[in-house]
């Protein structure tokens, strides 16, 4: 009786134990598609060969992964025989499907699907010039925000330093005592302005460094302006002609921009079997026109083509608006499906799977995963950015920033020239006389010294 209850008691914990390991080796099947899994080396690589490997570290099995031979997904024919990975998994040649295997009723009854790993729906591609309209701060978009700011820093600048040279400069203010100047604070910024928009405005400076300081400051201008209307023109093509599409509904309604999508997916299954008017009309529209493409690769060509608009996983369209910066995802997702694992039915691991699944969902793992392989290279890419940068146009900020120091190094020279000369006629030093000259030029009162002249001299009359 004791050894019958230990059996019993045995029997009852294997019975109850989580079958968290399986010893054999699992034949893995999968389709090479960026960034699901693509070839590295001779080895795969890439967000279900991650997946894989930390789901198999939690379930505890080994695997050997393959390609499908026919490079499928699995569809179901007239007969009622699938093909790709899910026909593998029917057939016996494959224990476990993992790549972006879209979670569908008709899957499920043929094979067993896990909980999903990643969440998706359909949305259509298509080039940036197409899908969005012009705005109206348009006109600053030859410049990023940092280019705006450094200009007008440079405008102030430039501004402030003709006032300062006028100033200081003897040709430009001969006489403090008794003339006024003609380059005041808003007269200078004036000029400026004048300068940057080509008309001009005088006074022009006599001086050598008030020239040098303009000359610095219109070359400066030429080029701003060359790098602005090129960019502009660039930037804003002509969209008279073309037709604004934003979501599916604006695609069904115009005829000027083509769309289809990849044959035989689970994305042309949604629109042929949608009861929804718009949805029926894209549908008989592709298979009007036979607009359907082979590979996701063809699609997004297409799409960067312009005039055809991809449609597909958003997903997928989220990785081909991440490497090519020309194309943009409309912002509607219609069909809200998920990635599954797709397993033979009545496997004994696919309740160890979906707990798997969950446990790296809860752990932020697909989410890491995701970050990972969706990393948009159009951030990197600088050269490619249609606003131009301020490192684009740091060779003319330099050269203006030695032309405004050239100009104030000149107006001292020729202010201390003239200091010195003075000091030779008053037998002073020449510092004393160079420091009466500054004061009397910089001083706040210097404004009314004409005026006041100008009455004492009626006075005397």
């Amino acid at each position: 009786i004791f050894i019958i209850q230990c059996l019993y008691i045995n029997v009852n914990a294997l019975y109850f134990l989580p079958s968290t390991s399986v010893e054999s080796e699992l034949r893995i099947t999968t389709i090479k598609q960026e960034p699901y899994a693509t070839s590295k080396d001779s080895q795969l690589e890439g967000f279900c060969m991650d997946l894989l490997s930390e789901v198999a570290k939690k379930v505890g099995f080994k695997y050997q992964v393959h390609l499908v031979k026919d490079g499928n997904y699995g569809r179901q024919d007239d007969n009622g025989n699938w093909n790709g990975m899910i026909g593998e998994i029917v057939r016996g040649e494959a224990d476990l499907a993992i790549a972006p295997l879209t979670l569908t009723a008709a899957r499920e009854k043929a094979v067993g699907m896990t909980k999903p790993f990643m969440q998706t729906g359909i949305s259509f591609l298509l080039r940036k010039d197409v899908s969005e309209g012009a705005g109206f701060s348009d006109f600053l978009t030859p410049f990023t925000a940092e280019t705006w700011v450094c200009i007008l820093v440079a405008y102030l600048g430039t501004a402030v330093c003709i006032f300062i040279v006028s100033r200081l400069s003897p040709c430009e203010w001969n006489q403090p005592q008794s003339e006024q100047n003609r380059f005041s604070l808003l007269n200078s910024l004036w000029y400026t302005a004048g300068a940057l928009t080509l008309q001009g405005a005088g006074p022009h400076p006599k001086g050598l460094s008030g020239r040098v300081v303009i000359c610095s400051w219109w070359f400066f201008t030429i080029v701003l302006l060359a790098f602005y209307f090129s960019n502009l023109s660039s930037s804003n093509t002509p969209q008279s002609s073309q037709q604004i599409v934003k979501g599916f509904e604006d695609l069904a309604n115009q005829d000027s921009t083509q769309y289809g999508c990849l044959a035989g997916s689970s994305t042309l299954a949604f629109f042929k079997n949608s009861n929804n008017p718009v949805y029926r009309r894209i549908y008989e529209h592709m298979e009007r026109t036979k607009s359907f493409v082979s590979t996701m690769d063809e699609g997004v060509r297409r799409a960067k083509e312009g005039n055809f608009a991809f449609i597909g996983e958003s997903v997928s369209l989220d990785l081909a608006v991440a490497r090519h910066c020309e194309l943009v995802r409309a912002h509607e997702v219609i069909g809200m499906r998920g990635y599954s694992i797709a397993t033979s039915l009545g496997s004994p691991i696919i309740k160890n799977l979906s707990v798997a699944i969950l446990q790296l969902s809860e752990a932020g793992e697909l989410a890491y995963l995701r970050s990972k392989w969706w990393a948009s290279s159009c951030l990197a890419d600088k050269a490619k950015s249609v606003a131009g940068q301020p490192h684009s146009l740091k060779g003319m900020f330099l050269v203006l920033s030695l032309g405004l120091g050239l100009g104030l190094l000149l107006a001292v020279l020729e202010l201390t020239s003239r200091s010195r000369s003075s000091a030779v006629e008053q037998k002073k030093s020449c510092c004393t006389v160079l420091t009466e000259e500054l004061s009397l030029r910089f001083k706040n009162s210097n404004a009314n010294k004409p005026q006041e002249a100008a009455d004492k001299d009626t006075e005397k009359a």
